[in-house]
């Protein structure tokens, strides 16, 4: 999934990558953009998601308030669910 922004360039790109079912359960990747906003926006993701493995119906609700987060950001974000090609 990539949020894109119509009205402005976005200030970074953001990977989030599954890193499997032992804790912790999320990396986020900085691609491009100021890594101080990047830094920032990890903490939040961390708090969001770190001990949550997809599975969990609390990881949904999670995942979008990530994503809603990140629009604020103008930062474009990817999944990387760990199901192979075309995540």
């Amino acid at each position: 999934m990539t949020v894109l922004f119509d009205d402005q360039p976005p200030r970074g790109h953001v990977k989030i990558v599954y890193l499997g079912p032992v804790a912790p359960h999320w990396e986020v990747i900085r691609v491009l953009g100021d890594s101080s906003v990047v830094d920032e926006f990890r903490v939040r993701v961390d708090a969001r998601l770190q001990l949550l493995p997809p599975h969990d119906p609390q990881f949904r609700r999670n995942k979008e308030r990530v994503a809603r987060d990140a629009e604020r950001e103008l930062l474009v974000l990817d999944w990387d669910m760990g199901d192979g090609p075309g995540d």
